[in-house]
């Protein structure tokens, strides 16, 4: 670690000013996908009561961010990323370590998080977080159409 994490403001919860820079965040770490329209992603979570998206910034820049959210039961992460700038300065750790205070505030004990089998660097920074992998097989279903992605799609 290069630089403590303490030199920066704490994370705080996305605003609507927010939403270019998180997409613009999240894009250049190959955190989006046509099929999850992001700005969507971000005010879903910003609505409900069971999720927010946390975001730490320097001199009014965003440099890192993490969706947090739960079920009732299980807490989950989305979206973690740190500007390509500030790697390697601790704010990976110090942003789950907010989505971890914010699920354990809401009385939330588990995390769980998904991550692409590619993504071999991510798998080892999760491992040294202390996560484990887990022996299940992620199932999805769409349930709405998603006319961002195909504009001929039923609404």
């Amino acid at each position: 670690m290069t630089t403590a994490h303490t030199s920066f403001a704490p994370a705080r919860p996305a605003t609507d000013q927010d939403v270019t820079a998180l997409v613009t965040l999240w894009t250049a770490r190959g955190l989006t996908r046509p099929h999850n329209h992001a700005p969507t992603d971000i005010a879903f979570a910003r609505k409900s009561p069971n999720a927010d998206v946390l975001v730490m910034e320097t001199d009014g820049r965003i440099i890192a961010s993490v969706m947090v959210g739960h079920d009732g039961h299980r807490g989950w992460v989305y979206y973690v990323a740190v500007d390509p700038t500030y790697q390697r300065h601790g704010l990976g750790r110090h942003i789950m370590a907010e989505a971890e205070r914010w699920l354990i505030e809401k009385g939330i004990w588990k995390m769980h998080l998904i991550v692409r089998k590619s993504n071999q660097a991510m798998h080892t920074f999760y491992d040294t977080l202390g996560f484990v992998q887990e022996d299940v097989i992620a199932f999805s279903k769409r349930l709405k159409p998603m006319p961002h992605i195909d504009p001929k799609a039923p609404l």
